[in-house]
C-alpha cells in the first residue's frame, strides 16, 4: 500500500525551483548542500520539490551556503491592496 503525501498547507518560504537552480549553478549535489546547511539529504530533496517548507533559519543558511542573496530563494508573495 502506498501512502500519498500532501503538500504543506502553509505557503512555502522558498521558491523550490530557485533553490534547485542556485544549487546546480554552485556545482553542489543535494548531499553536499545538505551537509553545509546541517540538514538531511532527504529534507533537502523535500525542500527542492516543495513537499516541505524551509524554516527561515534554514533558508538563511541555504543562501549563505549558495553564496546568493536570500531574496533569490524566497517565495514571491502577492501584495494585497489595503
Amino acid at each position: 500500500m502506498t501512502t500519498s503525501r500532501k503538500r504543506p498547507k502553509t505557503p512555502l518560504n522558498q521558491e523550490p525551483e530557485a533553490v534547485t537552480y542556485a544549487r546546480t549553478k554552485a556545482g553542489l549535489t543535494k548531499r553536499q548542500l545538505a551537509e553545509r546547511v546541517g540538514i538531511s539529504e532527504q529534507l533537502m530533496g523535500e525542500i527542492e520539490s516543495g513537499w516541505r517548507n524551509a524554516t527561515p533559519e534554514n533558508l538563511i543558511k541555504l543562501a549563505e551556503a549558495l553564496n546568493c542573496p536570500l531574496v533569490v530563494l524566497e517565495r514571491k508573495r502577492e501584495v494585497t491592496a489595503r
